[in-house]
Parts: C-alpha cells; structure tokens; sequence
C-alpha cells in the first residue's frame, strides 16, 4: 500500500530536496484539528496576476509563485479523515487500515483518540473534514526530459468556477474555443495499429486548429495514456509554437501512485514526480504527457471514481461560460470522445448525452465503444435485452459472467436512452472515413447537435458560423455551413417543381430532328440527345417521348446495370419536361393548357397528356398545371368552386339551374331561361357521374329485390326492366369499345379496351349475367340460373369500387386491393403445397381406403385448409373421438368414414403421436410462417402504395375523367337514347367522329407555330435556369475542373512529343522556386514574431496542405422514427426534483402484461406544504382504502380518460405501463391528475398584414410563457386543482376580468389530444391526463386576440409571455411539442 503523503514521515534532507522553499516549517510535526481555520471559498490575491499565458515548460516567475502561494491555501481545499475506524481490509502489505482506506500513522493526531461524540460507525459526511490543500504548484516528471505541468490537490466538494478561475488566471491559460471530454477505459486496451494512428492525429488536429482543452483521466493508462502519446508525437513533430495543447488531467488523489512527493504546503516549484508502473500496483500513475493536472481528493485511498462527478461539474461550468474571440462571442461546445470502456464509460456517455453533450464514438476500439456503435443506427425498439446481452458475451467476454440480470436490464435502458438521441451521437468508423479524419468527425458531431438544436423561431447558421470561425476551420464552414441545402431555403420554394419527374410515349413520323433524337436515345448518347432536345421545337412532348422509349427499352434489357442507367436517363427527361410546363404555366395557364392537348405531328398525331398517360408517369399527371386543366374539364362549362351539394340539389330539381346557385364559366350559358345553360350543366362530366352513380345503385337494388323477393318462374315486370337495363350497359360497352375516334382499328382498340381492369370486370359480369339469364329461362335449369344470376350480382357489386377512385382516400386503397390480390394469388401457390401434403397424409394415417370423391376432397383440402383457421378435426387424436359422429364403412353419405378402430372396443388404432406432431408443425408453418409471410407481403404492398397516395389518386383521376368526359350525357338505360342517336350519325350519315374538344385539339398552324415558339422561349429560360444550378453544384464544378485537367494532360503529352520533355522541366523548376519562396516567407514570419510585430494569432501555414474531408456517420439522415410505443419522458432515470434514480426499464418490459420479475422500483412522495389537497406523503394501506379510485372522490376527479385503470394493493397502475418509480412523486394524488393545456394561435404576417409562409405552408405564432423560477419556456396551462375549470399557472398568465371570456374561447376551440400525457413527474401509482384544446385567431384584426392581448399586458410582471413562432426546434416540453405538432397538422401549417 501506497504511503500517504504526511510531512511527519519526511526527513528534512529529503523534504528540502522535494520542496526546497519550504525548509523547517511548523507543519512538519502533528496537527490537531484546532490548527485549522475556515477559510472563505474563494479571495483575490493580494497582487495582480499575469494575464498572459503561462507556458508549462518555462520557470514560473517569482510574483506569480507568490501569488499561487497566497490564493491556493485560501481558497482551495483537500479532504483528511478526522476519524480512525478499523476496517475488516487490510491494505496490500496486510496491515491494519481505517474505513477511508488509509494506515492510522497517515491520519491525523485526534483522530486515533477515542471517540467521545462521532459515534462508532464511520461516516463519510462526518468524519471526513476539508482542509487547506498541501500539493500544488509544478510537476516535473523525472527522467523524462524537461517535461513540467501544473497540478493542484482539490476537494471534490471545490466549486467548479473557482478551478477555472485557477486555471485562467493563476495558470495563465486562455479560455478554450472548444472543450473535447475524452473517456473510455482506464486499463489498458489494444487498438488496431491504423485506428489508433487515425485517432491520435485527428485528436490532437482538433485541439491544436481549434484551440480546445482535452480532459481526460490523467492517469498512464488506457485512454488517457492514448491521449497523452498522441500529444506527445505531436509536440514532436512540430515546431515551439504549433506544439502548444492544453491537456488536463482530473484523477482521483486517492489512486495516485507516488503522490507524497506532490505534497508541498508552500507549493512544489517544481515537485519532482517519479513514473514507476511496475511497482503501482492497484494505484495509477500521472500521465507524462499531460500538462495539467487536477486531482480530485476526498479523504479515501484507492478508490476509483471519486472525480467523475467534479469533471461532471467542471466540464458543464466551462460549457456555459462565453469567449470572445475576434469580435465574435460564442459559448464555448463541449463534445465527449469516447474509446473501448466499461461501466464507468457507460455512466459517462449517458450523463454526456442527458445533459445535451454531443458523443463521438469511436468504433472499432472495443467493449462499450464497439456495443453503441453496432446498435446506434438500429430502431430503439430492436435494442433489446437479448440484442444487448449477446453483444456484451462477445465484447466482454472475458468479464462477461460478472454482468447480472440487472446489470444487463440497466445497460440496456442506458444504451436506449443514448441511441434514442441520435442527434447528439456520432459514430467514427475507419473503413467510411478514411484516415486522419477525426477531427472533422468532432466538430461535424457539435454542428449536428447545433443544428438539432431547439431555437426560438431562426436557425442555427449563426451560431455555427460563429464556430468555425472562432475554430479557423474554413473546410469544416464549407461543408457544414455554406451547402447546397441553405441555398435552396434562401432561394425559396419556387425551385422546387423544377425537381419533380415526368415520363413519356412515343410514335412516328418523318421528322429528321426527331429521327436523329430517337437514334441517339436508343443508341445511349446522353450528351449528344441532350444537346439535340434542345435544339428540337416541341420539346416538351420530345422529353416525355424520349422517356417513354426509354422505359420500354428498359423492359427488354436483360442486363441489370444498364437498366438502371436507362431508367436514370429516363428521370433526366422527365425533369426536362416538367421544368419546361412549369416555366410555361407560370408565365400563361391557357398556353400551357394548351401545351398539353395539343396534337403533336411529330410525334404520331398524339399529346404530352397522352404520352405521359401511356407511360404511367404519375408524377407528371399530378403537376398542379395539369390538375387544374382535369378539374376544369370535370365541371365542364362550370365554375369549379361550386360546392358538390349545389350540384346534387340542381340534379333533384332543375329548376334551381335558372338561380344563382350555380356558376358558368362562360357568359353565353349565364342568362336566365336559357336550354344551353341546361345542356351545359347536364353534360359536364361531374354530372354524368353522379348521375350514372344514381342509375347503377337503382339497378343493384332492383337486381337484389328481384333475386331476393320476386324471382318467379315467370319473369315479373321488374326482372324484365333489369334485363332492359343490362341490355343499356351492354351498348354501352360496345360502344366503348368501337369508339375509333383517332382511327386506330378495331384490333388496336380492342386491346385498348381490355387493358382496362374496370372493362374485363365490366365483361365478365355481363357474360355471367347472360349464361345466368340462359339457364333462368329454361324450366329445368331454373334453380341453377337463379345461382348464376346471383354470382353475377356479386360482380357488379364489385364494379361499384371504380366510383371510389374519385375518392383521394379511398382511391390508392383499390390499387392496394388489387396488387394485393396478385400477392395472394402467387401466395395460394406456397398454401396449397402444404394444405395437400398435409391433408393426403392426414388422410392416409386416419382412414383406410375411403372411396368417396367429395369426402376425399373433404378430408385432404376442405378440412385441411379449415384447419388453418382454428377448427381441428376432433377426431386427430383419440381423446376426443366419437365413433357416432362418421361412419364405420363409410355407407353413410352424411358422414366421414371413421378412422381405424379396434374391434374390440372400437378405440382408435392410429399412433396418436404422429398426427399430433404433424398437426403441430402443419401449424407452426401455415399459422405462423405463411400466414405472416403473407402479412408481410401485404404490408410490403401497402407501404409502396401509401408513399405514393397523393400521386397515385390524381392519376386515377384523370382516367375517370376522361371516361366520364367522353361518355353519352343520359344514365342507363336512357343511355339508349343516346345510342341511338350515334347509331343514326355514324351508320347512317355517315359523319366522321369529332375528336374531345378539350382533351385533343389541333391547332391551326399560325397559332401553333406562335404556341411552339412561346415555348422554345421558355425552354430557353428553363436551360439557362439549369445551367446557373450546375455551375452552383460541386460535382459539376469537379467535372469541369477534372475535364479542363484532362485538356492540359492531352495537350501536355503532344508538347511532350515535340520538346522531348521541356515542359516537365520546366515545371521542376518552378517547384522548387515555389519551395524556396515559401522557406523564406517562414522565415521572415518568424523573424517579425521574433521581434514582437505578430498580429497576436498563429501562424498561417505556408505552402499548400490538402485538408481531409470526412463524411460522418448518417444517423441524422436516417428516417425519422417512429413515434415511441411506450411512454418516454416518464422513464428517465432521474426523476425531476429529487435525488431518487428510477428502477431502469427498457422499452420492451414497459407493459405491466410482460413479465418482469427483476423490477423492484423505489417510492417517492414529494411533500407539497404549499398545497391543501394533495394525497398521504406516507401512504399506509388504511389511508389509501379510504380513496376511491375510478370516480369522483369528493372534489377530485380520480377518473380516467382511458377508461377504467387498475389497482392493486391500493395503488392504482399507470395505463401506460411501468415507470420505475412507485407513489405519486412530485403529482399531488395518485391516480390521473389531470391538467389543461389551451394552445392558442395566430398567423404569422408580414408588416403588410399577409401570412408569411414556408414551404408552400402558412407559419403559426402560439403563446408560450416562463414562469417563476422555470428555465424553460412552456405552453399557458398546467394542472387543475380539484374543483377549478382552469389551471394556477393559466391564471396567473391572465387577469381576473377575462377568465370567463377566456372559458368560452376554449369552448370554441378544437380538442387536439384527451389522454396521457408522457410526463417525467408520472410514477407508477400517478400520472398527468390532460386536455389540450387548440383556440386560433385565423384574422388578425379578432376582437377576441385583441382583448387577450391587453389582458396579457397586465399580468404578473415576473412572468414572461411572447408570441414565438411555432415549428419544430422551439424550445419547449417534449411532450408540448407534439401538442404543437398536432395543431400544426389540424391548421395545415408548417411545423
């Protein structure tokens, strides 16, 4: 065991050699305890202190030793035991020692005395006393050169602002630009050669660009001996000046090996300190190459650990403090690095990230490092205890056995909690990085916590610019701080349509531009394609056709990587066309309407809107352009802002057309009494619908009276009008499908016709109504016809979907019926593969020889598939049979044959424990594997669709408005009519058909040429617009640089071949000028510095470096998870007030139905003096019976808005699951406490009044508040005490007067959320329920806010009220932002 450091032990030859100041002092001989005065905390020096940084390795001056001498003894403490109890340890050499781990000469002289009123227990708080420190002043580490540092013995109860006072003041060091915590293990631990390298080099890179301060542990081992060697290469490889890093060192005095020869009380100047690792022992020496030292003392030997909390303190202290730096103020960041650790390591990581500190995590150098690493970019919901428990048996394999189920239960909360903070986590991996990159990975990890900050209503870019300038890193402002994505936000939104994609079809005519396109698109010449499509004339509809042959192309290549690259290709046009409608309809709506119905000769006599149709190009069919020309077509000669019920009202009773409740479009229809506006009205398409939706519903309901009532042998009249009715939509699908306006042949057209999945329905319904119909006439076959007819009805029910897609909600779920249907058919085949296996062999087991076809099928398919869905044959097994239930010959047609029997006692002979195990395993893999493989499909399916609903249903909506477009006016079966008169144009006139006037229109060919040119001047636009964008983008700009580089090295190899290699020379040459200019200007700098005329900042390198450029881990760019499945906020391990940890409980034992045996969790109940009403402190069984749970209980309302909850041992269960934390902690009652949350709202305008968007959405402003003594803001609301409408702190916010008023705002109001709220107060027994109540101002000049706002005015002056600008990052409650979140969603609005 280590001696203790106490002056009684040193001869004074040798104590002069140690402190050479000091000679005989009076200390040297035992100390009683009166010696000791109180000291104040922290005094002045009675002399000014150099304010100019003090250099480790220079001599310190004798005013400044002077005044270290006077300030430290007075205001920094050390810690003694001031009383001696033996403890059942013995130190290393077997001899007695005390409780606090030192020998009893090591105390002082009262403490062996006996004790008369310390008690005989040993108590840290009592017994340990602090008094003035002895060790402080230089360290000099003998042996190794003229390595000196600062060090200081401190209690560990030393306020942090009086270390950094002695650090910036006494130390002479600078404040640090940015503050880098590294932590990890404390012994020793093997890194591969090349991680290590990178990270000692980026390590020390940071600190020395930056200007930071590293703290570590201190001591020679482990991380901090990682740390101290790489400042140790650094210092030299570099010169004096650049080699200067602050590395602090905070260890436990306790541990320190060797540490009597820091004890000076007049100061070591310096103390010489000998590094002996072989003799340590279980202690830790300093760390050589650290040139600070803290060491944290309080009053106990050998016990690791004691610093963390000051380091804790300290690093926070330092973290709030502000530097100013060239003008530019900024709080100095702190980030914590993380290497290999242990459970210490973890505790550091999750205090780190609880307190906001952004985590760098360096993977690859092992144990704790490496778990966090591999299951940071997982979902929380997959780290489990099963995850994290097989990671640690591999990473901690050889301490594996001592981690207990509740350690693993805690680690795996911890890590939860760490990963759930992926803002604040960084993950270093070598193989994605490269090499030398760690430091860009450090301060990339502080931008992304900078950026994931919460703000009051202005982004982070200034603060961060801030940074990177006060760091000097302009590599890490270009690339974290001036990028494409800022660009965007400023340039607006009006950018953003140029980016959406389009696709095409294609036909043919003579046309040379267009040939030479078409050969270069399929002969794979992007540039050259590129450059004729703008050249080309209809460009627009060459965009969308070149898509489309490429997309055909794409299907018959067989070669996966030039699919891919057809596909691209393709998207590159879709672009184009897009951007130019785009250009075209913000300049002129009609002209770019007109774009897109106009024929295109060119392009075989077809329209953009065609060609993009054809293509399936969703996402150009929803441009809104193009969406506002289909809405005008589906109101026809309508306005399109008349409500829907105007127009159901008119189709009930016409005589409302001759009103002003509907609105034309055109003048002509708007007199009164005039038959257009009937015609008008009648044949826009929205009317066509609706009506034949009238029609189709009145022929189901008369098909199913018939079926169902009035099926007679004969048929009645009703049956008749059904048959005339079908025989109208028989017509009409004729007619659909011989409609050859664009003269493309029946062949043609019918393949149109049938590519239609609505059309083969529409087909197969008709055919089975008609075989129906066949077999109904004749007498025998009566029965049978009425069965037919009713499969028939089935699928014209069916045909009712194609309505839905008119539908924004309920339209993209028929695409998912119908793909699913394909998943289910392929599914069938995988079913049936098991369904017979299983079923033959059933069979054959059971029963013997059954003849029977249909009991056959029965028994192999029919009860096999049944099977699957819970209803087992009750003869599998012997237990159950009953030999009355089948028949033992199989002569009964009624009943299955009967198994195997024996003819004794007709018991089954079958091996029961066969058709048991196939039974079970039939199950396992139809039940559990397919059935879920058929889930999963499903929701594959399902999710593909749901990302695409938007673009999905206004695709579909133009196929139903082109129907209905061109569809005969009259419903069936006057539809006839309709018929009839085309029959007569067409067959007996002979008149051609006349092409949609709206859909198709060919132009005359003036105002065509006019409408092309329009439109290659807007392609103009668009191209100049895109090449401005490309010149913007780095890879363009690295193209063009990589392009000009392979000009020079073209045209440097011909000079080659004519001056046999002059140029190479000559480039030499002017090398080796450039060195020696750059030696010089070195050398002058030097020279100035020297002779003080320096600027006061370092050095700028001279010469050309290339800084590394590191891409970090892409945590933040993954997709935002989830919303949690179980309460968050209430499991934080500290609960809020109090000093009680909670009982960790992960994510996967939060429902009370999972077993968890392990959880223990403490109690706590805050006393509320200042409240009347609140429940037992100390609740005893007969105080909680007198509760009534689920009710009123007298003024409190116990109820819960889930419903019933339960209670058990007269507590009542949180609903939501386990907390670890049991009473009602800082709530008032157990049970739900409920609370009221209004949210009020208003637009944010301009100056001018209008609203202020972003994003295309309207930007909210909401009333927040600060109250007394709070940090943080929160919305006006809170708790309702028992009886009261509204809550204390709601009150507080307004006058008296306006109460009552502000009551019938909230009736008014929208309820956003009625339930649980995730709370941190919330306990296992009590919780918050609250109602959150959205009241918005949508005009500013409300009577109503007006009135609010005066009576805001005038409440309580120490609390403070704004309107804030409502999105994500302001600065509230977690669980008041999601509140926000869902009034943003209620209002439209950004968020």
């Amino acid at each position: 065991m280590a001696v203790r450091g106490r002056c009684t032990k040193v001869l004074p030859s040798e104590l002069n050699k140690v402190c050479p100041q000091r000679g005989d002092d009076p200390t040297m001989h035992p100390r009683k305890m009166s010696d000791f005065e109180v000291v104040p905390n922290l005094q002045q020096s009675s002399s000014s202190v150099s304010k100019s940084r003090r250099k480790a390795h220079f001599p310190t001056g004798s005013n400044e030793k002077e005044n270290l001498i006077s300030w430290i003894p007075e205001n920094i403490r050390k810690k003694e035991c001031t009383y001696f109890v033996e403890s059942s340890q013995t130190s290393d050499s077997g001899r007695i020692v005390c409780e606090c781990g030192y020998l009893r000469e090591q105390h002082l002289e009262d403490a062996a005395k006996p004790p008369i009123f310390l008690g005989k227990e040993w108590d840290s708080s009592r017994h340990i006393q602090e008094m003035p420190t002895d060790a402080f002043g230089d360290i000099h580490f003998t042996g190794l050169g003229q390595k000196m540092g600062k060090y200081v013995r401190v209690s560990s109860d030393t306020p942090p602002r009086v270390i950094y006072h002695l650090m910036t003041q006494h130390w002479g060091l600078d404040a640090p630009n940015l503050l880098i915590s590294v932590t990890g293990g404390a012994k020793n631990f093997i890194m591969k050669p090349r991680l290590k390298n990178i990270f000692r080099q980026g390590l020390v890179k940071v600190a020395q660009t930056t200007g930071a301060w590293i703290i570590t542990g201190g001591s020679h081992t482990g991380v901090m001996k990682q740390v101290g060697e790489a400042v140790r290469d650094f210092i030299l490889s570099c010169s004096h000046k650049e080699g200067e890093i602050v590395t602090i060192g905070i260890a436990t005095w306790g541990t320190v090996y060797n540490r009597e020869s820091l004890i000076c009380p007049m100061g070591g100047f310096p103390a010489e300190y000998i590094l002996d690792e072989e003799n340590q022992g279980s202690l830790s020496c300093l760390d050589s190459n650290h040139s600070h030292f803290i060491l944290v003392d309080d009053g106990t030997h050998g016990r690791y650990g004691v610093e963390i909390p000051l380091r804790t303190r300290l690093e926070k202290f330092i973290s709030e403090q502000t530097k100013v730096k060239g003008g530019v103020a900024i709080k100095i960041p702190i980030v914590c690095v993380v290497l290999e650790g242990g459970p210490g390591t973890l505790d550091t990581i999750y205090n780190a990230i609880t307190n906001g500190t952004p985590c760098v995590i360096v993977e690859g150098s092992g144990r704790v490092a490496d778990v966090i690493a591999q299951v940071a970019s997982l979902p929380v919901p997959k780290i489990t205890i099963a995850l994290i428990q097989k990671k640690l048996s591999v990473l901690f394999h050889d301490t594996y056995e001592l981690f207990t189920e509740g350690k693993l239960v805690e680690w795996t909360k911890k890590i939860q909690d760490i990963v759930r903070s992926r803002q604040l986590l960084t993950v270093f991996r070598e193989g994605k990085y490269g090499q030398q990159d760690v430091d860009v990975a450090i301060l990339q990890a502080l931008f992304k916590a900078s950026r994931n900050q919460d703000h009051f209503g202005r982004e982070n870019w200034d603060h961060q610019l801030k940074l990177a300038v006060a760091w000097n890193r302009v590599d890490i402002a270009r690339s974290e701080i001036f990028t494409d994505d800022h660009e965007w936000k400023v340039q607006g939104s009006s950018l953003r349509s140029l980016y959406k994609r389009s696709a095409g079809r294609v036909t043919f005519t003579m046309d040379p531009v267009r040939d030479l396109l078409i050969w270069a698109v399929v002969q794979n010449r992007k540039e050259l394609g590129e450059i004729i499509w703008a050249q080309s004339q209809d460009c627009m509809a060459a965009a969308l056709a070149c898509s489309k042959i490429l997309k055909e192309l794409a299907k018959e290549e067989e070669d996966t990587d030039t699919t891919d690259d057809m596909l691209a290709l393709a998207e590159q046009y879709e672009h184009k066309a897009i951007g130019v409608f785009t250009d075209c309809y913000r300049k002129d709506e009609e002209r770019a309407q007109k774009l897109l119905t106009r024929v295109s000769e060119a392009w075989g006599k077809t329209t953009c809107l065609q060609l993009a149709l054809e293509a399936k190009n969703m996402n150009f069919v929803s441009h809104g352009g193009v969406q506002a020309f289909l809405t005008k077509v589906w109101w026809g000669k309508m306005c399109v802002d008349n409500g829907l019920w105007r127009v159901i009202a008119c189709m009930l009773f016409f005589p409302l057309l001759y009103t002003s409740l509907i609105t034309f479009r055109e003048k002509r229809v708007q007199p009164m009494g005039c038959l257009t506006r009937l015609r008008a009205f009648f044949t826009a398409p929205v009317i066509i619908f609706h009506m034949n939706i009238l029609s189709y519903f009145t022929f189901l309901l008369l098909f199913a009276y018939v079926l169902m009532v009035d099926f007679q042998p004969l048929p009645s009249w009703r049956e008749y009008l059904i048959y005339f009715w079908l025989f109208s939509l028989v017509c009409e699908e004729t007619r659909q499908l011989l409609y050859d306006p664009d003269e493309f042949g029946v062949v043609k057209m019918a393949s149109l016709y049938f590519k239609d999945f609505w059309n083969k329905l529409d087909i197969c319904a008709i055919l089975v109504f008609i075989t129906g119909l066949t077999c109904r006439l004749i007498p025998s076959t009566l029965y049978p016809g009425r069965i037919i007819l009713s499969l028939a009805f089935i699928i014209f029910c069916l045909r009712l979907m194609h309505i839905f897609t008119v539908s924004k909600t309920l339209g993209p779920k028929i695409i998912i019926v119908k793909r699913m249907m394909k998943d289910v058919f392929f599914f069938l085949f995988l079913l049936a593969v098991w369904v017979v296996s299983f079923g033959v062999a059933k069979q054959a087991i059971l029963i013997h020889n059954e003849e029977r076809v249909e009991w056959l099928f029965r028994g192999v398919v029919y009860h096999s598939y049944l099977t699957i869905f819970g209803q087992i044959p009750s003869y599998i097994d012997g237990v159950n049979f009953n030999i009355d239930q089948c028949s033992p010959n199989g002569t009964d047609p009624y009943k299955p044959k009967c198994p195997e029997t024996n003819e004794d006692n007709k018991k089954p002979v079958f091996p029961e424990w066969l058709t048991v195990i196939l039974l079970c395993l039939y199950l396992l893999f139809t039940n559990i594997l397919l059935l879920n493989l058929l889930i999963a499909m499903f929701n594959y399916t399902f999710q593909q669709v749901q990302e695409h609903t938007d673009q999905i249903w206004k695709f579909q909506r133009h196929d139903l408005i082109e129907e209905y477009h061109g569809r005969p006016p009259a419903p069936p079966p006057f539809i006839l009519l309709n018929h009839l008169q085309i029959l007569v144009r067409r067959g007996l006139l002979r008149r051609p058909a006349t092409h949609h006037k709206q859909l198709k229109e060919k132009l005359e060919k003036n105002e065509e040429a006019a409408l092309l040119s329009w439109e290659m001047y807007l392609k103009e636009n668009y191209l100049q617009h895109q090449q401005c964008q490309e010149k913007q983008n780095t890879e363009q700009k690295i193209r063009d640089i990589a392009q000009r580089v392979d000009l020079l090295a073209e045209l440097l190899d011909l000079d080659r071949v004519k001056s046999t290699g002059m140029v190479e020379q000559r480039l030499v040459s002017l090398e080796d000028q450039v060195h020696q200019s750059a030696q010089a200007l070195r050398w002058i700098m030097k020279a100035l510095q020297g002779n003080d005329f320096s600027s006061g900042e370092d050095m700028p390198a001279v010469g050309s470096s290339k800084a590394s450029e590191m891409k970090e881990v892409d945590l933040e760019g993954k997709p935002e998870e989830s919303q949690p499945l179980y309460h968050v906020l209430a499991r934080n391990l500290l609960y809020p007030g109090s000093h009680t940890p909670r009982f960790p409980v992960p994510d996967e034992k939060v429902p009370w139905e999972v077993d968890f045996p392990l959880y223990n969790p403490p109690a706590y109940s805050a006393d509320h003096k200042d409240m009347a009403v609140q429940d037992p402190f100390s609740p005893s069984l007969e105080c909680l019976l007198k509760i009534n749970y689920n009710t009123m209980d007298g003024l409190i309302n116990r109820q819960s808005f889930h419903g019933l909850y339960t209670v058990q041992d007269g507590l009542p269960l949180n609903p939501m699951g386990r907390t670890g934390l049991q009473g009602r902690g800082r709530l008032h009652c157990f049970g739900p406490n409920h609370a009221l949350h209004p949210i009020v709202t208003r637009w944010r305008r301009n100056l001018d009044g209008s609203i202020i968007r972003k994003s295309l959405k309207k930007m909210l402003e909401v009333l927040v508040a600060q109250y007394p003594l709070s940090d943080v803001w929160a919305l006006p609301g809170g708790s309702l005490e028992p009886g009261e409408t509204l809550p204390l702190k709601l009150k507080w916010i307004l006058r008296r007067e306006f109460w009552p008023q502000f009551q019938n705002l909230l009736k008014q109001g929208t309820e956003i959320h009625k339930g649980y709220l995730d709370d941190p107060r919330n306990t296992d027994n009590a919780w918050v329920e609250t109602v959150a109540i959205s009241v918005h101002f949508n005009n500013q000049n409300d009577v109503e806010m007006k009135r609010l706002n005066s009576f805001l005015q005038g409440c309580d002056p120490e609390l403070c009220i704004r309107w804030q600008v409502l999105d994500k990052r302001i600065p509230l409650h977690a669980n008041h932002k999601e509140l926000l979140h869902k009034v943003s969603t209620l209002l439209g609005a950004y968020y």
